[in-house]
This record gives C-alpha cells, structure tokens and sequence, in this order.
C-alpha cells in the first residue's frame, strides 16, 4: 500500500503494483522505470529481514518519484536508494523527502494529478545533438554497451521491429532495473532526424515495467517497447508482436518471421558499429578523448542508417518512376533479398509511395 506522498490528493491508484515489481520480495534490491498515467516514475525497492511475525519476517519499501520525463530521473536514484534504506531502518520519517519534494515540485496540478505545463517527453521520431547531454545523464555508463553485449546480432532484428513501430514486450524475472535500460536502449534504434518522416506513424512509446493491471491500457496501444516480470503475458498474443525472452526475440506474426533472419547486411552493420565502437575506445585510451561517449556513438551510428533509408525512400518517391531497385537496397545498407520483407513493411507503414522492383528468387 502507499504509506505516503506529496502532494497528498494526486492520483496514485495502482502505483504500488508499479513500483514494486512482481517477485521482488526474491531479491534484496532492485530500481525500476514505470508510466503512471503521463508521468514517469523512478522507485528503488530493498528487502531487509526483520524479527517480526506481522511483516512475516521480512519488511519490503520503495520509495520513489513521478516527473513529466523520465529523462532526468536517473540524478534521484542514489537519493532514492539512501530513502529506501533510511525507511526500512526507520519507517514512518518523511522529512528528507518532504525537503525533496519542496525542492523539487512543479508541474502537477493540485487536486486531479494531471499535468498543467510541460508534456512528457516521450521517445521523440525525431533526437538532435542538443539533447545528447540530457539523454547521457538519463542512464549511467556502459547501459549501450551492456546492451550490445547481451543481444549481439540481434540488435539489429529488434532495430527493425523498432523502426517498424511495433509493440515490443521485453520479458525477464526480476531484478527489472536493467531491464528498463534494455527498453531505452530499443527505443534509441529508432530515432530519424529528417523532417517530415514519421509524422503518420503511431508514437512509439517507453512503458519500461508493465503488469496485469496495465493490460487494458496495452489494448488500445498500436506500438510501444515496454518490460514485464509476469510470464502469463507470453498467453496474451493480442498485447503484442514481438516477444522478448531473455535473449531469445521472436514474433507469432506470420508476415514478421522473415524478420527473425540475420542476413548479410545485418552481420555487415554490426560488424561496422563494433569496430567503431573499438575505435572510440582507442581513441578514449591512447589520446585521451572525452568529448564522445559510447552512448552518442550508439545512438548517431543508427540514427545515420535511419536517414540513409529514408533519404533514398523519399528521392526514390520523389521520381518519375518512382522504382526501388536492389541497388537502391544496397546503397542504403540492407539486403536487397534478406530485407525485401522489411522493406515492404517499411513503406507500408510510412505510407511512402515507391514501387519495390526487387526479384524474390524462387527456394529449392
């Protein structure tokens, strides 16, 4: 239950279900991104035994906070981790997160919980360079590189779920905190700087942790990227299209298997980021270069490809035959035969007018 909040009469219902995630009381601690309406939300949670047959032997807290973005909530965390701490030694003592809160406070209104002013910032189609120093403070260091590390080739498959806008749910038992990195990181393969692309698709949105409860916000959803600790959601096909297991990504949509392949361009692609990657850290060791960091690196490295895509798209619908052919695929990085689908996907979706001419060789 919610034992105490600032400003007393904003709407809570259900937050605890959030910021407390689904098999918790097995760990000792964890944090975890949540939406609580349009608010974002940042808890960290701790476990601590106690001699106490009315808390069965184990007192359980999470202390944290909502913001209209969820950009700047990583700042609070070890604030957040000494509270949680604090309230499990000493339940019942809110000065220091009245001081917080007095500090703090700003957008939401008094008496309903909705937001007056700001929007929250959602996952943007569109990220310029002048938001990369907000963006780096939202996670700590190394948060791509994990990324990268743990789904290898397969970034680029869930790449082209994302770019698709597709509804991508992201399973794993707590903890959860990393995995609503994995979330951000998802949502960062598909960022588009041209003006005008993206602008009929569905907002594609972070959700970080889900449950049960949000199952009828999920319905009416046409895309987001969102994580879960509860397995009964893998029954629920009608939530989502694309499944992640642990490391295993897969789809029960027919037209998306095709998707599911790695193909030459995609070994090509990772092969290209993880040789930057190696030289940014040359350069970060031998010259001692800290302008740049893993994450710009990461996130300027897709968002290139994502502009070389639609920059051929839009001059290819912009012609007079309006033709796409296999070396218009090539040039734009993929795989004439190995992406077809994608790329049929992709215009479909974006509504770009373009006559795909690209021979599907018959199998034996």
């Amino acid at each position: 239950m919610v034992e105490w909040c600032l400003p007393q009469d904003v709407d809570l219902e259900g937050v605890e279900f959030k910021s407390m995630a689904s098999g918790s009381h097995r760990i000792q601690s964890d944090f975890i991104y949540f939406r609580k309406g349009l608010c974002f939300g940042l808890a960290c949670f701790a476990n601590m035994p106690v001699e106490s047959e009315l808390e069965r032997g184990a007192r359980m807290k999470s202390v944290g906070i909502l913001s209209p973005s969820y950009t700047l909530l990583y700042r609070y965390m070890h604030f957040l981790e000494n509270q949680v701490r604090h309230q499990l030694e000493m339940p019942g003592h809110y000065s220091h997160l009245e001081a917080f809160y007095d500090d703090k406070k700003g957008v939401l209104s008094a008496g309903k919980g909705n937001l007056t002013s700001q929007q929250p910032v959602h996952w943007l189609p569109s990220i310029h360079r002048y938001m990369y120093p907000e963006m780096k403070i939202t996670h700590p260091a190394g948060c791509m590189s994990q990324f990268i590390k743990f789904f290898g080739e397969q970034i680029l498959i869930l790449w082209k779920f994302a770019l698709l806008r597709k509804r991508i749910l992201i399973f794993s038992p707590p903890p959860v905190g990393v995995v609503c990195y994995r979330v951000y990181c998802c949502c960062c393969l598909a960022n588009v700087s041209l003006p005008g692309i993206g602008g009929t698709v569905p907002e594609s949105k972070p959700f970080f942790y889900v449950n049960v409860a949000d199952i009828e916000m999920l319905e009416t959803e046409m895309s987001y990227v969102a994580c879960t600790t509860e397995k009964i959601f893998e029954e629920k096909r009608d939530l989502y299209d694309v499944y992640v297991d642990n490391q295993n990504v897969k789809t029960h949509r027919e037209h998306l298997q095709p998707l599911l392949k790695i193909n030459s361009a995609d070994k090509e692609k990772y092969r290209r980021l993880n040789d930057q990657r190696q030289m940014l850290l040359y350069s970060q060791e031998v010259d001692e270069d800290c302008s740049s960091c893993e994450e710009d690196l990461f996130i300027l490295f897709f968002m290139e490809q994502n502009n070389r895509i639609f920059q051929t798209l839009m001059e290819v619908s912009a012609s007079q035959d309006k033709t796409l052919t296999a070396d218009h695929a090539r040039g734009m990085g993929l795989d004439p035969q190995g992406d077809r689908s994608f790329l049929m996907d992709l215009l479909e979706v974006y509504g770009i007018d373009v006559m795909l001419v690209i021979d599907n060789p018959c199998c034996t």
